[in-house]
């Protein structure tokens, strides 16, 4: 085994095969014939064709999300009798909220009425919902809701496209990797379920510019996706633990810079004439109680089976459902906990990681510590865990957890309603399986970490895709801190694919 990635790997014009990169793709792949042999006509050698794998990913990516329309069409009217918005799996905040933040109405976010998200998601209903509004006026015969949530529907769905894109632009000689994204049924059930989109785009442009060694222009983005919902700015951590590791704190310094700029930017209009109406997204996830699905909720309901609830006889999460200024201490501790320990694998890993690897890690963190794990938050970890480790079969084993808690939390949002479908506990198994299977990936990431030679993204690339200003060597302080954990392990070697030509050909 050679210490450093063959030439063979590194040529850009080598892109890696799914179907002898990943083992489930393989098993998949003998279907039709198994993996690509060494004298079939290979895709790079066609020059001049259309269908190349870029067009194709885009396309799927498109193709998935005019399904996800299709899927939403029923809600699409507004007129949700008999719990039609959960019996067809097409309920949307975007159309409920409409009406809920006063759109409807011709409010101005903020200034009329205090909108329950940060200041970019409220910048962007403005922008869409009252035009349609004032057109509305004058056109009473349009259906102001639907013509809101098709117009958030296709700049939601152009986001999920350029996410795909940047996907692909990351991994240029892994482009298959994307096809995890573009055809998850994640996207198809919750791409428009929220403004997640919004926040995701902005993330992903703001990695993008990263890995192009633009760290101004990457903070900007981020900054903006951090003031569009909160995750994007968990980004920065990752990155300066890395620029610690690396000896480019300078670099990071400015991406944090202009995050902070760009933040505080498009808050201060809001945050100087609407003071009030700034402070509701924070005082609102400051007193939400326990939300359904999370960690937390799980707890509570484990408690129950032994302690009846009433003073005196709690267990710990059902004293800290009732004591919700200490369950926010109690998760923010976690959650930095789990950020300290990511930060010193990082450290301590025999390579650096991957800049995708730790942000999957840190937004899964969050998750699996926050009070409230809203359904389409699932959005913010599906272009993370493609990039830290695009690996189906564990990808896959997530995504239908996740799909069978999207559907019983609908079956409990009926029973809420009056209506019981299924038991409280098989939500909460549905709940437990969720939290399971993302500690799992969580787990494969890490272990991929410490022992890169695993890693899939690691055999196609000398150094980290993504890590831009990052790719270079340790500052010397990371031996010394190895020596003090007593961890002496030198650069674990990869072991490169066998060159195309080796592949025996199916026949």
């Amino acid at each position: 085994m050679s210490t450093q990635p063959s030439e063979d790997i590194d040529r850009p014009d080598k892109p890696s095969a799914p179907a002898t990169s990943d083992g489930f793709v393989r098993g998949v792949s003998e279907a039709i014939g198994g993996p690509l042999g060494s004298h079939a006509v290979r895709p790079e050698a066609r020059r001049g064709r259309f269908w190349t794998a870029t067009r194709i990913i885009l396309a799927l990516t498109c193709l998935t999300l005019a399904f996800s329309w299709v899927q939403k069409s029923p809600c699409q009217s507004g007129d949700w009798q008999e719990n039609v918005q959960y019996t067809r799996f097409c309920y949307t905040d975007v159309l409920a909220l409409y009406y809920a933040e006063h759109l409807n109405e011709g409010a101005v976010p903020y200034r009329d009425w205090a909108v329950e998200y940060p200041v970019v998601t409220g910048y962007f209903m403005g922008a869409l919902g009252l035009p349609i509004h004032a057109y509305g006026e004058d056109h009473p015969e349009i259906n102001q809701g639907t013509w809101f949530y098709n117009a958030n529907a296709l700049v939601l769905s152009a986001l999920a496209v350029l996410t795909a894109a940047v996907i692909l632009a990351l991994r240029r000689r892994r482009p298959w990797d994307a096809a995890i994204f573009a055809i998850s049924p994640i996207i198809f059930f919750t791409a428009t379920v929220n403004w997640d989109f919004l926040a995701i785009g902005l993330a992903a442009g703001g990695l993008y510019l990263w890995a192009r060694k633009h760290p101004a222009w990457a903070g900007v983005l981020l900054g903006l996706g951090g003031a569009a919902k909160l995750w994007p700015l968990f980004v920065l951590g990752p990155l300066l633990v890395l620029a610690l590791r690396s000896k480019a704190v300078r670099a990071w310094a400015v991406a944090m810079a202009t995050a902070a700029v760009a933040w505080a930017a498009v808050n201060f209009p809001v945050f100087y004439w609407y003071h009030e109406s700034w402070l509701r997204f924070f005082r609102l996830n400051s007193e939400r109680p326990i939300d359904w699905g999370t960690l937390w909720y799980v707890g509570r309901y484990l408690d129950g089976k032994w302690n009846s609830g009433a003073a005196g006889d709690q267990g710990p999460f059902q004293w800290l459902s009732d004591h919700v200024p200490t369950l926010n201490l109690v998760s923010y501790a976690l959650f930095g906990l789990a950020c300290a320990a990511i930060g010193l694998l990082a450290w301590l890993a025999p390579r650096r990681p991957r800049v995708a690897q730790l942000a999957f890690l840190v937004v899964a963190a969050f998750l699996i510590t926050s009070k409230v794990w809203s359904q389409q938050y699932v959005l913010w970890l599906l272009p993370l865990i493609v990039l830290a480790r695009p690996r189906w079969g564990a990808i896959l084993a997530w995504t239908v957890a996740e799909f069978g808690y999207f559907t019983a939390f609908y079956a409990e949002l009926m029973g809420a309603g009056g209506k019981p479908v299924i038991p409280e506990g098989t939500f909460v198994l549905a709940s437990g399986l969720r939290l399971i299977t993302v500690i799992v990936l969580c787990g494969l990431v890490v272990r991929e970490i410490w022992k890169p030679e695993l890693d899939p993204v690691r055999r196609t690339y000398a150094d980290d895709p993504d890590g831009g200003v990052l790719n270079g060597p340790d500052a010397p302080w990371i031996e010394r801190l190895r020596r003090t954990f007593r961890v002496d392990h030198s650069p674990a070697p990869l072991d490169p694919p066998p060159p195309a030509e080796q592949v025996v050909a199916k026949v």
